[in-house]
């Protein structure tokens, strides 16, 4: 079967384009059509000195997968496999998925694995297959040509500053003698702003007094101009910039000492000091323990690729969407009882289940907040049907399965679904269209304790709702009808934040705060979550 794929090379070739998605499942013919050109490099090699064989590239198992990982191999150089066979298990943005065969062969060689095969983008060869076991031992040595480096451009060097002649000692002599007769002090006759300049150009700025400031000082025009103009500065620590004085400036006997403002400052002298009188004695310093860093264990842990895309996909979310965030505080206590109730007739379903039920109520009456965003075309799209991405975390990272019509479902259908979806998740048994898509997020992290807390919007959708766990609050009685002159007695409820994140492109405010009401409203009612 190679042997024929040579002829029709050139056919594949011609309908082949850098962006064919390279599916997950490859056999040989697959690999011809989808896979023979990368930038013009073939990936079907009939050359002399080798026989006919396949190179495998790493494929993309989701639509918005760019780099992958492999996690472990199943096959080794010499191993058979049949339509079905696992070639390796990839890490790839959303999970790690399993790359299958749909033809039979045999791995000749292993081109990437263990730190070779961390985060290598879509189309990267990984193995060579043949079909035949006699050919195996021909690709023992076998490695992928480089690709030719693209050509350097030509480096292009930077204007180089025009040479300054070092000025004459008698400029720096000058400028003393100049500062003199202003009655400046050397150390005084640059404004903080010259001064700044010069020495972050590392000049002496110096030499150009006098100045146009005030007394004669140089100022900070002084040194553009003179920049500008090409007028030599000697740098900082040179022999003919370091201007100094060993001649009083004052009167006649006026001694003073030799200084340089760029030299550094002179070392405090500790001279003994008197003991205070024992009343006024300070008291001990505290004593503190150092520490010796070197002491200290970690461990470094390798960051999955499923962390690593998520953070990047997360970051790109919060610095290009226009995030806003309302919040609202839903009471609990008719939830709770509702629970009892439903467990006394042998039902047994979650708060979350019940929060995601009364979110899909309220996308179907408030269906703006059931959008997405298309950035290309800049248009808002009404998802027709409500597909809620349910938040779960597992040891590799965060990951939103998807509750297809969760409007059309019951309490315990949604319970049942999210209890097997979160059992895949956390073993890596979804597939792409199970986490893929999604109109409308719930992450919820009452059950680890917390409050309330502020999600980001999981793109393309227009919005994330971020369910805090209930606490017990004291709030205002209700008063009775009949019974207005009496004063109501403070209650006990327990009280959840629900905060929304949204898309201001898609939602604004009111519209926000129109769905939070209504999801309020089915939640204080719950039992028109049964209908």
């Amino acid at each position: 079967m190679l042997r024929q794929i040579a002829p029709l090379s050139r056919k594949f070739a011609h309908h082949a384009t850098r962006s064919s998605p390279i599916p997950a499942s490859i056999s040989f013919q697959s690999c011809v059509h989808t896979n023979i050109h990368r930038d013009n490099d073939t990936y079907l090699r009939f050359q002399s000195s080798y026989p006919p064989h396949i190179i495998l590239p790493l494929p993309a198992l989701s639509p918005t997968m760019e780099t992958g990982t492999i996690s472990t191999w199943n096959l080794t150089d010499g191993s058979e496999f049949s339509a079905g066979d696992v070639f390796c298990s990839i890490e790839t943005d959303k999970a790690t998925m399993d790359f299958e065969a749909q033809d039979d062969g045999i791995v000749a060689k292993v081109l990437r694995e263990g730190s070779d095969a961390v985060d290598l983008p879509v189309g990267t060869p990984i193995a060579v297959v043949v079909e035949e076991m006699e050919d195996v031992a021909a690709f023992k040595d076998f490695t992928v040509e480089a690709e030719a480096p693209a050509e350097k451009a030509p480096a292009v060097e930077a204007p180089s500053a025009a040479p300054v002649d070092a000025p004459d000692v008698n400029v720096t002599t000058a400028a003393a003698a100049a500062a003199k007769a202003l009655n400046l002090d050397m150390s005084n006759v640059l404004m903080p702003s010259a001064r700044f300049l010069s020495q972050s150009k590392g000049l002496d700025a110096r030499v150009l007094v006098p100045g146009s400031g005030r007394g004669g000082r140089v100022t900070k025009g002084d040194v553009l101009a003179a920049l500008a103009s090409g007028t030599p500065l000697p740098a900082l620590g040179e022999a003919g910039g370091d201007v100094t004085e060993t001649e009083p400036w004052g009167g006649e006997g006026d001694a003073k000492a030799e200084y340089s403002v760029y030299d550094p400052l002179p070392e405090a002298v500790n001279e003994p000091v008197a003991a205070a009188p024992a009343s006024t004695a300070a008291p001990a310093a505290a004593t503190i323990p150092s520490t010796d860093l070197t002491d200290m264990t970690f461990t470094d842990i390798t960051n999955s690729n499923m962390r690593k895309v998520i953070a990047k996909k997360l970051g790109e979310s919060k610095r290009s969407i226009p995030h806003f965030y309302t919040s609202i505080e839903i009471q609990l206590d008719q939830i709770m009882t509702l629970r009892q109730e439903l467990k006394a007739m042998n039902v047994k379903v979650s708060v979350n289940d019940l929060i995601l039920r009364g979110s899909a109520l309220a996308l179907r009456d408030v269906p703006e907040m059931n959008s997405s965003y298309d950035p290309k075309t800049n248009t808002v799209n009404v998802s027709d049907t409500v597909d809620i991405s349910v938040a779960v975390a597992t040891p590799t990272g965060l990951i939103t399965p998807i509750v297809p019509h969760t409007d059309q479902l019951g309490l315990v259908g949604i319970s049942e679904k999210v209890r097997e979806l979160a059992t895949r998740a956390k073993e890596n048994k979804l597939a792409p269209e199970e986490f893929i898509g999604g109109s409308f997020t719930v992450s919820n992290l009452g059950m680890f304790g917390t409050t309330e807390f502020a999600a980001i919007v999981n793109p393309p959708q227009a919005a994330i709702l971020a369910v805090g766990g209930g606490t017990k609050t004291v709030v205002p009685g209700v008063r009775v009808e009949g019974e207005e002159n009496k004063t109501p007695k403070p209650v006990i409820r327990t009280i959840m934040t629900a905060r929304l994140s949204a898309d201001r492109r898609v939602v604004d405010e009111a519209t926000a705060a129109l769905f939070l009401q209504t999801l309020q409203s089915y939640l204080n009612q719950p039992k028109l979550l049964l209908l």
